[in-house]
């Protein structure tokens, strides 16, 4: 693994008078998978909405590659590189796919730039180039996530976040997913992967956090997690 590519110091995030994040410090280096683990409203979609500039702090300070993001709007981060796939998915269900991933590449000014993402993203994900005219919301649910993280990726970021990967599909989906999360990260993207099937984002990430009650419970490799008996307690329900 690089130097930090994300840093995060002492972060508290409130939705008014009701804190959700206390004194949260964690980092990911560059060309690292990192899980955010944890039960429903422990915190880590709200964390991924204070990266993207989405969710105000109420103290503390992110930086990407060195950077001072506080004071950043959304999409000013985005330019910086740091991308989010929302757990809704975030598309558009009344464009076409093609449509779609053309309001993911909007920062991509240069044509041919966005014609080798075009490339790069159907490439991934075969399927949408055959469905690439048809609408979104027409899509299967498998579909709609692919179409989801390919809009995310168009843009080429440097730090991909990924919320709830897994949610509401099939098994063989998911694990057709966590591949090409493995292909994603082989091309160079950094990446930050928030899910409740945690032995499947583990086998596929280099490090995680487990947050309980908007803190930072345990911190380790993914195989350390898997073989600490709190997070099997806590998580996998043994």
């Amino acid at each position: 693994m690089d130097r930090p590519l994300l840093q995060i110091d002492h972060l508290n995030a409130s939705y008014g008078d009701l804190q959700v994040l206390w004194d949260v410090s964690l980092e990911v280096r560059e060309n690292e998978i990192v899980a955010l683990l944890g039960a429903n409203g422990a915190g880590k979609s709200t964390l991924l909405r204070c990266l993207t500039g989405l969710n105000p702090l109420t103290g503390g300070r992110i930086s990407l590659d060195g950077e001072d993001l506080s004071g950043l709007p959304p999409y000013r981060r985005v330019n910086r590189g740091l991308v989010l796939v929302p757990e809704e998915r975030g598309i558009f269900p009344e464009l076409s796919v093609e449509n779609n991933l053309r309001v993911g590449g909007y920062i991509v000014t240069d044509k041919e730039e966005l014609r080798a993402g075009f490339d790069w993203v159907y490439g991934l994900f075969p399927v949408l180039r055959e469905r690439r005219r048809q609408l979104a919301g027409s899509l299967s649910g498998g579909e709609q996530q692919m179409l989801s993280i390919a809009k995310g990726l168009i843009s080429r970021p440097r730090l991909l976040l990924l919320d709830e990967l897994s949610l509401g599909l099939a098994p063989v989906v998911v694990l057709k997913l966590l591949d090409l999360i493995k292909q994603i990260h082989e091309s160079g993207v950094t990446l930050i992967l928030v899910d409740q099937n945690v032995e499947k984002i583990l086998s596929v990430s280099h490090r995680g956090y487990v947050f309980e009650n908007g803190r930072i419970a345990l911190e380790g490799s993914a195989q350390e997690l898997l073989r600490d008996p709190r997070t099997k307690k806590a998580y996998l329900g043994r």
